[in-house]
């Protein structure tokens, strides 16, 4: 979905704030998401961001992210062996945050567009 292209301009403002609220601003979860399928360094995450989810994170964002996801245990860090690159891996503890926010994100939405065909 483009942010204008197919809403009316009536609600565009409305449905663009939405669309940076559930990308932009809850960064950690695309973060996170990668790093189910396995680990990835700093930058290379801002770019599978972009690549398979269609917007692009600012670099100083998805770092402060990044610092503020390994502060809270949500994912771990490792040095590489082979290079100087800092690797990142998500923890049981951030397993279990994805859980919990889908299961937030899933009833949010069934009542929030329980009647919107």
């Amino acid at each position: 979905m483009s942010q204008s292209g197919d809403i009316p301009e009536k609600q565009s403002r409305a449905v663009e704030r939405l669309v940076n609220k559930l990308t932009k601003e809850m960064l950690w979860i695309y973060i996170l998401r990668l790093l189910q399928e396995r680990p990835h360094y700093g930058y290379e995450i801002k770019e599978l961001v972009t690549k398979k989810f269609g917007f692009a994170p600012a670099t100083v964002s998805g770092y402060a992210i990044i610092y503020r996801l390994q502060r809270d245990g949500l994912i771990q860090s490792q040095e590489s062996s082979e290079s100087t690159r800092k690797y990142y891996e998500i923890t049981e503890r951030g397993r279990e945050a994805m859980k919990l926010a889908k299961e937030f994100l899933l009833s949010t939405m069934s009542k929030v567009f329980d009647i919107t065909e």
